[in-house]
């Protein structure tokens, strides 16, 4: 009996012990995910948008490389598409006007994605609006006059972001369903993650060299937002429904 207490004993002390590790490796994975939520500012103060009410919002994001794009817009030409948003980052687009040019005559909203691709909360608030101001630039060199959209590059952004943002009349866009496919999780997985879209989300898709299975899962995530609801632009869901959006502490 008393051998009986001791190991019951020992295993109560491991499962308690499991049971603390368990709960710190969770609080974790947690408090990792928090930093990629949308967040915005207080009542009255510049907002970031990251889900609608009506429509579902397909955008692609591009920082670099000259490969996948146009695989992705022959695609979208194909099942003619032509309500996606793409976040462009301006040093990309300077290398790549002939792409860029494809994506505005194929009637594609454009925003900014800024231009060197740097993590705007470890920026200081000059180099927040030179770097955003620059791609501007680009833009309406390229004939874009009218970009009112703003992605932060890494998908961090904070109350500052937002503030310079606003002043520069953008409004900041994040995502509520990440397809993941810049992991190159394979083809099924990325369709699964997108499978999982309601009315009024807004999809993050990239459109970059190191998404090398977009194109190839894009016909059917395609095919499910069209079975969930109409696809629109992010400024059409703007526009014609209410927007969701959290606070930040």
């Amino acid at each position: 009996m008393n051998f009986f207490v001791t190991v019951s004993g020992r295993r109560i002390k491991q499962g308690i012990l499991i049971v603390i590790i368990s709960f710190f490796t969770a609080l974790f994975y947690f408090s990792q995910s928090i930093v990629q939520f949308p967040v915005l500012s207080a009542k009255d103060e510049p907002k970031a948008i990251y889900k609608g009410e009506k429509g579902v919002a397909l955008t692609f994001n591009i920082g670099w490389g000259d490969v996948q794009a146009e695989p992705i817009l022959k695609v979208l030409e194909e099942k003619k598409i032509r309500s996606a948003t793409f976040f462009l980052s301006g040093a990309w687009a300077e290398r790549h006007p002939e792409v860029v040019e494809k994506i505005k005559e194929m009637g594609f909203e454009i925003g900014s994605l800024g231009y060197a691709y740097e993590d705007y909360t470890e920026l200081e608030d000059e180099q927040v609006r030179r770097d955003i101001d620059r791609s501007l630039e680009v833009f309406k060199k390229l004939d874009i006059q009218e970009v009112e959209l703003l992605r932060s590059p890494t998908g961090h952004f904070d109350k500052r972001t937002l503030k310079i943002a606003d002043d520069m009349g953008l409004t900041v866009i994040h995502w509520s369903l990440n397809s993941q496919d810049w992991k190159n999780p394979g083809v099924k997985a990325i369709v699964k993650n997108v499978s999982k879209v309601k009315k009024g989300d807004i999809i993050l898709m990239h459109a970059s060299d190191a998404a090398t299975q977009t194109a190839k899962a894009l016909p059917e995530v395609l095919a499910i937002i069209k079975n969930k609801d109409e696809m629109v632009t992010v400024s059409y869901m703007i526009s014609n429904g209410k927007v969701k959006t959290t606070l930040i502490p």
